[in-house]
């Protein structure tokens, strides 16, 4: 492999981690006490010229824990009935270790170490997924236990907002206000944004490298 390669690589270009992009539909906003009703993941990809984009994603249903409080005001922003006959939802456990398994696999593939979560107002997303993992015990998470990529932060620098919709729209990527609020879609366009404003910094970043060899 070539040192240009080697640079360009997903290992070297985030110091070791994955980037995923994570979006978490909840029954509220306290990750303790509150329902994890969605969970979506996108790992991301990086091509041998350095150009960040969206993998496959894998997202799930998941049935709210023993005991969860669920807001009614938060299914109504998310338009989720999570009782549902025909919801397909898996108990927690269950959709932890699914998605686990496919970053885990990602992981590997890449030569990095560990995932680490990206996310529009990226603690929230992280909360619920910790508190999860400790409810239910699942081995091996993949994810860094409190850094993340933030593009409430990003869309802020690169584009003057930090409300996803609008930084989406400031981004000039197609944004349907009918499929918001589904952690599959959210996922998948928090992504598009996060590779785009990536990739706008490839010449920095590339500078960088040039700096760090002086």
């Amino acid at each position: 492999m070539t040192e240009e390669k080697k640079t360009s690589s997903m290992a070297s270009r985030f110091r070791g981690f994955l980037p995923v992009v994570v979006d978490v539909e909840t029954g509220g906003f306290n990750c303790q006490t509150d329902a994890l009703l969605e969970i979506a993941a996108v790992p991301l990809k990086l091509d041998d010229e350095g150009i960040l984009s969206p993998g496959e994603s894998v997202r799930f249903h998941v049935a709210p824990f023993e005991g969860s409080n669920i807001e009614q005001a938060a299914l109504e922003i998310t338009g989720i009935d999570p009782h549902h006959p025909l919801r397909p939802a898996l108990d927690e456990k269950d959709a932890l270790t699914r998605i686990f398994r496919e970053i885990r696999r990602e992981v590997k593939e890449t030569g990095c170490t560990r995932a680490i979560l990206v996310g529009h107002n990226a603690s929230f997303d992280l909360s619920f997924l910790n508190a999860a993992v400790n409810r239910t015990q699942v081995k091996r998470n993949p994810f860094h236990p409190f850094s993340t990529f933030d593009t409430a932060t990003l869309g802020g620098v690169a584009f003057g907002q930090t409300v996803l919709a609008r930084a989406i729209a400031a981004a000039g990527i197609d944004w349907d206000t009918k499929q918001a609020h589904s952690a599959a879609y959210d996922a998948e366009r928090t992504a598009d944004l996060f590779c785009l404003i990536v990739n706008q910094f490839r010449g920095i970043y590339q500078q960088s490298l040039e700096n760090a060899k002086d």
